[in-house]
């Protein structure tokens, strides 16, 4: 199954010198996830809602300095390699190409809604985040969003009396704070992205820091005040086409999972858990790990990545590696005939996600970079997110069979 029906040729575009205020404004559509970034006719990456939110950055900064280089694919692709591909790369929107030139995008929604028919294979209790992450609804906004940047995540549990009475949102923290900064800096409440308000406009001039103290009062606030009350959940037994078809009606990415038996909230399963459950592989022979762009590494094959993993991973106890994924992207700068490369390496362990990336001269080493930038992280027991259950060959075979089949 390729993505030719599934592509969206409808796509918001910006030149890598755009101010990053004109950007935010862009995100009030709320059915955009990111947008895409070029420099003329050439594609260099795309700068998402969950990135921009994630960032402190000044209003006059450019677009330019936040791009994601995500790969782009074509329109041939197959639907399971871009699931990979949005995995590897942690994007929820790809470019598509043709000719070289930007032709439309591919979305998380547009994969899930491609493979929904065949999702009634597998489970919420094989795809699902356990430990929830959650805080009260007393904690400060500005600690909420620390959390949601901390652990790498876009939604909150919100606990009071060992029940979740509301979710807290990324988007919606990152709204109230834009908003408040905006008006921080002169601008009318309504004035979002430095779009209206001003001089200009006969509004007031603006500047930073001239109403610095309601932006903190405003980080102070309660989540109570922010996070939406209506909760949905799911049992861990439901098929995984029903979350989708839940979290399509309902137009939100994630629900609280509860156990069958005793009515708990034992997790959370987002529209990225079910993306990350149609990459598994089918080999139990090696390690799980997922390799983009290994044509550019010379002198290195997959084992060779994999025995890399595992020399890192091995120094660290009895830690379960889960999955791996390692991209590697080529970029036109080059010196003395060798191309800058990023290497970006993801890990899922049974003690949490770490992911680093490292940029050098050549893939081999870019790659070392990053797997130090790993290490540094391993060795602090840094991590950026829950970790999953892994299934043991048997089951993934049962499970995934399906999919890898096809």
């Amino acid at each position: 199954m390729d993505i030719a029906e599934i592509v969206s040729t409808s796509f918001t575009e910006f030149d890598i010198g755009t101010p990053l205020s004109k950007v935010a404004g862009a995100f009030e559509n709320q059915e955009l996830d990111a947008v895409v970034v070029t420099d003329g006719d050439e594609y260099r990456g795309v700068v998402s809602r969950r990135q921009l939110a994630s960032s402190s950055n000044q209003p006059s900064a450019k677009i330019g300095s936040q791009v994601q280089h995500v790969p782009a694919v074509e329109r041939t692709e197959d639907v399971r390699e871009v699931a990979r591909l949005m995995i590897a790369s942690d994007a929820k929107t790809l470019p598509v190409l043709d000719d070289e030139r930007v032709y439309g995008v591919v979305t998380a929604d547009a994969v899930l809604g491609a493979v929904r028919p065949f999702l009634d294979a597998a489970t919420v209790d094989e795809a699902y985040s356990g430990e929830l992450i959650s805080v009260t609804p007393d904690t400060g906004t500005g600690e909420a969003l620390n959390t949601l940047r901390e652990s790498g995540i876009a939604h909150l549990p919100v606990v009071e009396d060992d029940e979740v009475v509301g979710i807290l949102s990324l988007y919606d923290v990152i709204e109230f704070t834009t908003r408040g900064g905006s008006r921080s800096q002169g601008g009318s409440s309504g004035d979002i992205g430095g779009r209206g308000g001003g001089k200009a406009a006969g509004g007031s001039q603006g500047g930073f820091g001239a109403r610095e103290g309601e932006s903190d009062r405003m980080l102070d606030l309660p989540v109570r005040n922010l996070m939406s009350d209506v909760v949905m959940t799911i049992g861990k037994d439901a098929t995984l086409d029903e979350v989708v078809e839940t979290m399509f009606e309902r137009e939100i990415s994630s629900l609280v999972v509860t156990d069958g038996e005793t009515g708990e909230s034992i997790g959370i399963v987002t529209k990225t858990d079910i993306i990350e459950a149609l990459t598994w592989d089918r080999d139990d022979e090696r390690q799980p790990v997922q390799v983009f762009g290994l044509d550019l590494l010379d002198g290195m094959d997959y084992d060779g990545i994999s025995a890399l993993i595992e020399s890192m991973t091995s120094k660290y106890g009895d830690m379960q590696v889960i999955k791996a994924s390692i991209e590697l992207q080529e970029h036109k700068e080059q010196s003395r005939g060798v191309p800058l490369v990023l290497a970006r390496i993801r890990l899922v362990t049974d003690r949490g996600y770490f992911t680093a990336d490292g940029e050098g001269y050549g893939a081999s080493h870019a790659l070392r970079l990053a797997a130090n930038a790993v290490e540094r992280q391993l060795l602090k027991g840094k991590t950026y997110g829950q970790s999953k259950k892994h299934p043991d060959a048997e089951e993934r075979e049962k499970i995934y069979g399906w999919w890898l089949g096809g």
